[in-house]
């Protein structure tokens, strides 16, 4: 993976978009923590994301991930994303934030996730993202 925030932000998109729980896991160092739930243990390491994944984007088809401008301080990134896609057939749409903290070869060790959940396909206000 090419070392930088943007190649991360794309790479992570892509993993999700195809459902590929192991290009997910290739981002995160071994002893990487994700929590997609702040109030619930974390996925640990790329095996623990590999798991998180497999399970989670297994219902998932149609997936389209965009992702906003990532906002940098050193190795702390926070980037939006919006999703829409089908979860066992019916439309949803996805949006939420990643903070991530990464290494220096840009491989992520703690991803925090805060996300909501609607029912139906929806558009991003214009000012998202950025």
């Amino acid at each position: 993976m090419a070392g930088s925030v943007e190649a991360w932000i794309e790479a992570y998109r892509q993993a999700w978009e195809s459902r590929d729980p192991e290009a997910a896991a290739a981002l995160f160092t071994a002893d990487a923590t994700y929590r997609d739930r702040i109030f619930d243990e974390p996925h640990h390491g790329p095996d623990g994301v590999a798991a998180y994944w497999g399970g989670v984007t297994a219902a998932q088809s149609e997936v389209r991930v965009r992702m906003g401008r990532p906002f940098v301080d050193g190795n702390r990134v926070a980037v939006e994303f919006w999703t829409n896609m089908k979860v066992a057939g019916d439309e949803v749409t996805l949006p939420g934030c990643l903070l991530l903290e990464f290494d220096d070869d840009w491989k992520c060790r703690r991803l925090r996730e805060y996300w909501h959940f609607e029912q139906g396909s929806f558009e991003p206000p214009a000012e998202w993202g950025s």
